[in-house]
C-alpha cells in the first residue's frame, strides 16, 4: 500500500510539474523573449497580416519571384512531402515537366535551372529558394514589369541583400525568403523605359 501512495504522489508531482508549471513557464518565456517566433513569425504590411516568413505562399504571376514547388499546393493544413523517392517514375516525370516549363518561362537552358526550383521541400511549404533560384528569375521579372535592363543589377543587389546565411554559419545553405523578397520588390521604385 505504501508503494501505491508513493506512486500516486509521484504522479501528482510530475503532473503538476510537467503538465502545468513547465508549459506555462515555456509559454511565458517564449512570449517574453521570442514573441515574433512564438506567434508564427507573421509579416505585417499596413497593419495587416499578409503571411508568415515560415510558410511559402503561391506566387504565380510573372512579375514576382516564384517559390519552390509545393507537394500540398501551398496549403499549410495538410503539409508534408510528396513521399516520392529518388527512384520514383512519378517524381522523375514531375521534375522533367517542371524543368521544361521553367526553362520556357525563364527563357534559359534546362540545365541552368537550380535543383531547388524543381523539387519540393520535406514540408512542402519551404518559403526559401537558393540565391541562384531567385536570380535566374530576374530577367523574367524585369521583362514582365517592363522595367529597363538596368533594373537587373538592382534586383541582383536586392537578392544579395536579402540572402540569409547558414544558421550558426554551418547549418543549412544560403537562402532567400520569397515573401520578403517579393515585398521588397514591391517597394522598389524603378521607372519605365
Amino acid at each position: 500500500m505504501r508503494e501505491f501512495f508513493q506512486s500516486l504522489r509521484s504522479l501528482l508531482l510530475f503532473s503538476v510539474l510537467l503538465g502545468l508549471i513547465y508549459p506555462f513557464a515555456m509559454t511565458f518565456l517564449s512570449q517574453r523573449f521570442f514573441y515574433s517566433k512564438a506567434n508564427g513569425s507573421l509579416i505585417e504590411k499596413d497593419k495587416k497580416i499578409i503571411g508568415s516568413e515560415l510558410i511559402a505562399q503561391k506566387f504565380t504571376r510573372s512579375e514576382y519571384f516564384w517559390p519552390r514547388p509545393s507537394a500540398g499546393d501551398y496549403n499549410a493544413n495538410p503539409s508534408g512531402a510528396s513521399n516520392l523517392g529518388p527512384t520514383s517514375l512519378d517524381l522523375k516525370s514531375q521534375i522533367v515537366t517542371r524543368r521544361k516549363d521553367l526553362a520556357k518561362s525563364l527563357e534559359v537552358e534546362e540545365s541552368q535551372i537550380p535543383q531547388d526550383l524543381l523539387t519540393t521541400s520535406g514540408s512542402g511549404l519551404d518559403p526559401h529558394v537558393s540565391p541562384e533560384g531567385a536570380k535566374i528569375q530576374i530577367s523574367r521579372i524585369v521583362k514582365s514589369r517592363k522595367w529597363p535592363l538596368e533594373a537587373t543589377e538592382r534586383l541582383n543587389t536586392l537578392v544579395d541583400t536579402l540572402t540569409e546565411q547558414p544558421t550558426l554559419g554551418i547549418l543549412g545553405e544560403r537562402r532567400v525568403n520569397i515573401l520578403r523578397l517579393n515585398l521588397a520588390l514591391e517597394d522598389l521604385k524603378i521607372g519605365s523605359p
